[in-house]
């Protein structure tokens, strides 16, 4: 990172992973493209390291980051019509959820690529203890093979790309929205400063007091006062930012 600006982080949308990244490493023409690539996503087969190991083999260039990027070469038993060993030396990955596809952009938007998640696991199935650790596995189409219309089309097995990363609870350094638990705090401290503010106002003009506990104006300050009104919409709000981010990061494209 000593020749980098500082700030300058490599964080690709899934559509630059797989129709730049994976593709021209899966064509093998461009030597000086792989000599660059090799320091954001070098070639290792993740499954002869811990997950932990990982981020100290990455590319010089990801050093020091929250996130990982790999080439992993088809596996042997793979080629032979098997399927891929994903055992390390600590334990096992173990696919989750149902596979996805990779969609470029634009408004001709179709399928470039396959993307399955997996979850890192200490011990031995199926008594394994699931981990943080998490990957995103990322495979091109075979574009010679797939039909125009296939909803399904058949992947390309030489080289998949992965992404390697540790689940958190916390947001990322970059993303400066403030915490659901520190938004709460705020609402909370504002509320009890205006009805400071308004016990104030009653002890210095008490004649105004009186003319604000009205029919009218008192109904008004009922719904004020309505625990459960209040109550929901600072929850919701809360859990708008704690559970639905504003935006998603994989999706953003920075370049």
């Amino acid at each position: 990172m000593e020749d980098m600006p500082p700030g300058f982080r490599f964080f690709p949308t899934e559509e630059e992973l797989v129709s730049f990244y994976l593709h021209y490493k899966l064509e093998g023409r461009r030597n000086d493209l792989d000599r660059i690539m090799a320091r954001v996503i070098p070639v290792v087969d993740i499954y002869d390291h811990n997950p932990w190991d990982l981020p100290q083999i990455s590319g010089d260039l990801c050093q020091g980051d929250h996130e990982w990027f790999f080439f992993i070469p088809r596996q042997e038993r793979e080629a032979r019509g098997g399927r891929p060993n994903r055992l390390t030396t600590s334990g096992y990955w173990k696919a989750t959820g149902s596979p996805g596809h990779v969609y470029s952009s634009g408004k001709n938007s179709r399928i470039i690529g396959g993307k399955r998640t997996m979850v890192y696991y200490e011990g031995r199935a199926p008594h394994g203890r699931k981990t943080e650790w998490k990957m995103n596995e990322y495979k091109a189409i075979d574009a010679e093979a797939a039909s125009s219309n296939s909803s399904n089309p058949p992947l390309r097995q030489e080289f998949s790309l992965c992404r390697v990363y540790m689940k958190t609870k916390c947001l990322r350094a970059f993303d400066r929205r403030p915490s659901a638990a520190l938004i709460g705090r705020e609402a909370s401290s504002g509320r009890a400063r205006g009805d400071e503010a308004a016990e104030t106002s009653r002890h210095q003009n008490p004649q105004m007091a009186d003319r604000t506990s009205s029919p009218e104006s008192s109904s008004s300050s009922g719904d004020h006062g309505n625990p459960s009104q209040t109550g929901e919409s600072s929850s919701n709000w809360e859990m708008g930012v704690d559970n639905q981010p504003l935006w998603e990061w994989e999706q953003l494209n920075w370049f």
